[in-house]
């Protein structure tokens, strides 16, 4: 079999994803079959078949270690957090690179780490807070590469730390954090006193010396600015901490305790945990007549829990750290997950987020919990329980007495578990891609997707690429326009978010891990929507969830209805800078210097035209402005919008000497380098000449529109809590 077969001669982005991602030193289709698999011939067959894919890991890196190579197969683990010191924190900044560099993502939890103003014995006198240290670990990510991309991360903090407030606005600066996820650990007495609208006491106690620093806050205020940050910037996420320690197979274990998530939320785990992916491709078990295969669908469940208990003890020795290496071998934790839930429905003509729906992935879901279970107390028949097991804690877990059958309990009571976890449903985002299904438990993000194309005269066409589950039907029904489709065609656009946190709810009850969930939600979402879907998430038992305002200030969003004709230039044109055209200056104070920005606006659109940069010496430095102000202005002429372009320039990173100057003098302009600061200074000009603010719908959308996937240059679709490209492949989760 060729690749070409596998994945049909007309899937190029799917062909595309596999040569860049997956196949090693130009090994044909069936090579890469051999090595995947691991001489497991029903893991071999189900892939051929599409039923199953492991994670991303295991398909680029299994058998690479036989070459000599430092490569995990685990997707994410979770880093011991770092204890209140110096030394500790700083050692965990060391244990992420090393990490990076054998391709794994992380999770940190900076709970522990002294809130802002605490007394410290040293020069400083106090210390500069939890969230300070973010940046260290931003820049670890950001410098550590993975072969042509950069590592993953999630940085956590708990609700009840005295700095939350700081956290919660950290990423309203699109460009501190910019290489991690955040999120939040929200327990139920803090939700409870949102309800109540009452005060909420912010605690920290440190170890080292007993001072207790406490902060009384309003919950209902708290929770209201995260919702805010979420509607603006889709961040912090949040994690029900309390939902997410009492429902699993361990809650009732002493010794066991979650140290945080990894990037994409789905894996809780304990310090130095790791995660270790494979999804079942729920689309392929609808029969001819519009039913779900049962029988085949368990029996790939118990070879899907075997293969990845084979790729476990294969890979015990390719884990970075000893914590991990230390964590794999005690706890034994698997994340077994599902794709094409969307996909499926549509073959069975049941509209996603219908009774119908829920009932029917509430049968399935229990019934993948129960057979993982059954299969792991079979393993542990052969090759003995995980070496933490302990029969009572397990037994008497309310998950585990909900979700087993009496079969499976039997099989437990007599030989254990195999493994501490089992079940978890990640993003699957470029998987999902190369197949053409949807991804995780998501609706279909959109029936199409625009494409731009340049056609022989010179200019941009747009055309309609369809979903490929949409492409089907309409074929196959002599369809021609999206509009003829019937109800079960729903969509991420379309689907209420009621209904969208239902059907996340009925597959937690039966994960015992969690669930990377995004909910897409229109631009005319108000904040105060958001507060509802939270509180709903909450009540209805997730453990985690965030939303995706179409629109909102973070970049990487598709639009799928833009009007791309409205103030477009022809192809190569520059506008002209009038001679009539308005100026403003700002004197800048950078890590080396002054910094004279002067801004020449059109006076009848009040776009930038023109920009000049001095540093007011000579030298390298100055001759970099100098270029560096030519290309803004030819940007700003060639019609590119001014937020694509400061977006652009705040992502240009830290410079040392502003580093340096900021941290000892305290005089620098707003940001971290030149670039940076001259992008904020455009800014603050650009909107003194308007005649009031330009409104956040105005400049989300601006923002969005140039959005651009970082390999091909094609626009990005935020999709399964992703930025996925509909165009190359790349996804920000793989």
């Amino acid at each position: 079999m060729t690749i070409q077969e596998w994945l049909g001669e007309d899937n190029q982005l799917g062909i595309d994803i596999w040569t860049k991602k997956y196949q090693q030193n130009n090994e044909t289709f069936d090579e890469w079959l051999d090595r995947v698999s691991g001489g497991n011939d029903d893991i071999r067959e189900l892939i051929v078949k599409k039923k199953f894919l492991f994670g991303g890991r295991i398909l680029s890196n299994r058998g690479l270690n036989k070459e000599g190579r430092k490569i995990t197969l685990s997707n994410c683990y979770v880093i011991t957090p770092p204890e209140d010191n110096i030394e500790s924190i700083y050692e965990c900044a060391t244990k992420l690179a090393r990490t990076y560099s054998y391709g794994g993502g992380c999770g940190i939890d900076i709970s522990k780490l002294s809130p802002r103003g605490a007394k410290i014995n040293n020069s400083a006198k106090e210390t500069t807070g939890s969230v300070s240290f973010m940046d260290l670990y931003n820049l670890t990510t950001d410098l550590i590469g993975q072969n042509g991309r950069r590592g993953a991360m999630m940085i956590s903090i708990s609700c009840d730390h005295p700095d939350l407030e700081e956290f919660i606005e950290i990423k309203s600066d699109l460009n501190k954090i910019n290489k991690a996820n955040i999120s939040i650990k929200i327990t139920d007495d803090f939700m409870k006193a949102v309800i109540n609208k009452s005060k909420y006491t912010l605690s920290f106690t440190r170890e080292e010396t007993g001072e207790v620093i406490e902060k009384e806050v309003d919950a209902y205020e708290i929770f209201k600015k995260i919702c805010q940050m979420n509607w603006d910037y889709a961040e912090p996420g949040v994690l029900f901490w309390d939902r997410i320690t009492d429902w699993n197979l361990l809650s009732k274990d002493e010794e066991f305790e979650y140290a945080g998530t990894n990037p994409c939320a789905e894996e809780p785990l304990p310090a130095g945990g790791s995660c270790l992916l494979g999804s079942i491709n729920l689309s392929e078990f609808v029969t001819d007549n519009r039913m779900f295969d049962f029988v085949e669908f368990e029996k790939t469940v118990n070879k899907a829990v075997i293969a990845l208990n084979e790729v476990l003890d294969e890979g015990m020795d390719l884990h970075p750290l000893q914590e991990q290496r230390d964590s794999v071998r005690d706890w034994r934790q698997i994340g077994l997950g599902i794709f094409g839930l969307a996909d499926m429905l549509i073959k069975m003509h049941i509209p996603y987020g219908s009774e119908d729906s829920l009932i029917l992935c509430n049968k399935i879901a229990h019934r993948m919990i129960d057979e993982a279970i059954a299969t792991s107390a079979e393993l542990a028949k052969k090759d003995g329980p995980y070496p933490k097991y302990k029969f009572d804690a397990v037994y008497n877990s309310e998950f585990f007495l909900t979700n087993a059958s009496s079969d499976a309990m039997r099989l437990v009571d007599n030989y254990g578990l195999r493994n501490s976890q089992l079940l978890t449903i990640a993003p699957t985002g470029t998987l999902s891609t190369m197949l053409g299904v949807s991804g995780g438990i998501e609706p279909i993000f959109a029936n199409y997707y625009e494409r731009k194309t340049e056609s022989l005269h010179g200019h941009e066409e747009y055309y309609k690429v369809y979903t490929p589950i949409v492409k089907s039907y309409m074929e196959e029904n002599n369809i021609s326009d999206d509009s003829e489709l019937p109800e079960f065609f729903v969509t991420a656009q379309t689907i209420n978010y009621e209904d969208r946190i239902d059907m996340q709810a009925v597959w937690q009850r039966h994960i015992d891990a969690s669930i990377s969930s995004t909910v897409n939600v229109t631009n005319d979402f108000t904040v105060e929507d958001v507060m509802d879907l939270y509180m709903s998430a909450w009540s209805a038992g997730l453990k985690g969830v965030t939303i995706f305002r179409d629109g909102c200030k973070r970049t990487g969003v598709l639009s799928t209805n833009s009007d791309h004709s409205k103030g477009e230039l022809g192809r190569g044109e520059i506008i002209k800078a009038s001679d009539k055209c308005i100026g403003k200056k700002r004197t800048l104070r950078t890590g080396c210097g002054t910094l004279h920005c002067e801004a020449f606006f059109d006076p009848e659109t009040r776009e930038l035209r023109e920009v000049y940069l001095s540093k007011g010496s000579t030298g390298g430095c100055n001759n970099f402005m100098i270029g560096l102000s030519r290309m803004i202005s030819l940007s700003a002429r060639g019609g590119i919008d001014i937020y694509a372009i400061v977006d652009q320039l705040k992502s240009s990173g830290t410079c040392p000497s502003y580093a340096v100057r900021s941290a000892t003098k305290r005089d620098t302009s707003v940001g971290s380098s030149c670039p940076v600061a001259v992008g904020e200074a455009l800014i603050a000009m650009y909107e003194e000449m308007q005649n009031k603010p330009i409104s956040a719908k105005k400049k989300s959308e601006n923002i969005a529109s140039e959005a651009k996937c970082p390999e091909c240059g094609n626009e990005l679709t935020f999709e399964g809590g992703c930025n996925t490209c509909k165009n190359c492949g790349y996804s920000k989760c793989n």
